[in-house]
């Protein structure tokens, strides 16, 4: 896919935002939607995605990169206060060149701790009940943070 290419329906993103693919759901408002990534890199590894159809970061309006962004923010400040890591690293790719894999715009809040490495994305998912029960420690602390 190149940075300009057509915007795929068919997409895990689009169908997770649809319902068609379950997910482990962190967060959602009108302009977002924040779900653990199923292949994490770490302990809470969280992925914002814009509810708009983008391939990457080049189609996303102004107004709808300041909601990104916003939540992106919101759910790095939350998984500070509920994992403790020692780090985190937010990162956004655009083009399978960049290491896009799909292509529906979103940003990775990824915790880093102390003496682990970030785990390469594996064809295994993660246990779906553990992601879980992180979706829930870090939308507590967003829910806390909002109040």
């Amino acid at each position: 896919m190149t940075l300009h290419s057509p915007y795929n329906d068919e997409n895990i993103f689009n169908q997770i935002l649809h319902g068609k693919i379950p997910c482990a759901k962190v967060y959602e408002d009108g302009g977002t939607l924040v779900i653990m990534d199923a292949f994490p890199q770490s302990r809470g590894h969280c992925l914002i995605l814009p509810r708009r159809q983008s391939v990457n970061l080049l189609d996303v309006s102004p107004k709808d990169i300041g909601r990104l962004f916003g939540t992106v923010q919101r759910v790095a400040i939350a998984v500070e206060k509920a994992l403790k890591p020692a780090g985190i690293v937010v990162t956004q790719f655009n083009g399978a060149p960049a290491g896009q894999t799909v292509f529906h715009t979103h940003v990775h809040v990824i915790p880093k701790y102390d003496d682990e490495a970030l785990a390469a994305h594996s064809d295994t998912p993660a246990d779906m009940d553990e992601l879980i029960k992180l979706a829930e420690l870090i939308r507590n602390e967003m829910e806390r943070n909002n109040a």
